[in-house]
């Protein structure tokens, strides 16, 4: 298997962009990648912006970024959305998504997968690369009733203290959706599981993602 690591920048932070659709997205999508991120990157900023992040929902959106993001550098923006109606708020969604692209320049961008069967998590897909045209993009799975986990193809192994972590940080901040019969720690554990095996993790754990695009540079000047 061949390993790829992140670029190195510098004095320049690494920004990384992070979208979800709904409170939790983020976290059940790549909060163990953002922890490990988190304690390995030196310098790093983050931007995490959640579309429908009402009320409590908003509550539990903003100590999820606190916790998934350690001590850095963030930018946390927290939209007002309807839960399952951002395809018929599409204009206003997308012009959001222009004026965030004046905002931010990231170096990598988590979304939600194409094929994700909600369609807030699709839309929200969509428009990020409809706006972002020359950036890495990385999308994440949820799992869900609809059982659409699909066949990712770039993984990121972590470690025992991160895939317990991020369990952890789930159940105690998502208060709201441990009456739900999969949001539990064995969904979350057991998914790392399944694709720590498939990228024969050294921890037996990992986060898969989707990587639609990217271009390798080897010994080449830009």
């Amino acid at each position: 298997m061949i390993e790829l690591g992140l670029p190195k920048k510098g004095d320049d932070a690494f920004v990384v962009l992070c979208l979800g659709a709904h409170a939790d997205d983020i976290e059940l999508g790549c909060g163990g990648t953002l922890l490990h991120f988190a304690k390995a990157i030196p310098k790093i900023e983050f931007y995490w912006v959640v579309f429908s992040a009402s009320g409590t929902r908003g509550q539990e959106a903003a100590r999820a970024a606190e916790l998934f993001t350690g001590g850095c550098e963030k930018k946390v923006i927290l939209q007002q959305y309807r839960d399952g109606f951002l395809p018929y708020s599409g204009a206003q969604v997308k012009d959001f998504f222009e004026e965030l692209k004046s905002q931010v320049i990231p170096d990598l961008i988590f979304t939600h997968w194409q094929g994700d069967a909600h369609q807030d998590h699709r839309l929200i897909s969509e428009l990020t690369w409809n706006t972002f045209r020359n950036h890495l993009i990385l999308e994440y799975e949820i799992p869900k009733y609809d059982g659409d986990l699909g066949r990712p193809n770039l993984f990121v192994p972590i470690t025992p203290n991160v895939y317990q972590e991020k369990a952890d940080h789930l159940c105690e901040v998502f208060q709201s959706q441990l009456a739900k019969p999969w949001f539990d720690r064995q969904t979350f554990l057991g998914l790392m599981r399944v694709r720590g095996m498939e990228c024969n993790s050294a921890s037996g754990y990992a986060e898969a993602f989707h990587c639609r695009k990217s271009v390798l540079m080897a010994g080449m000047n830009e």
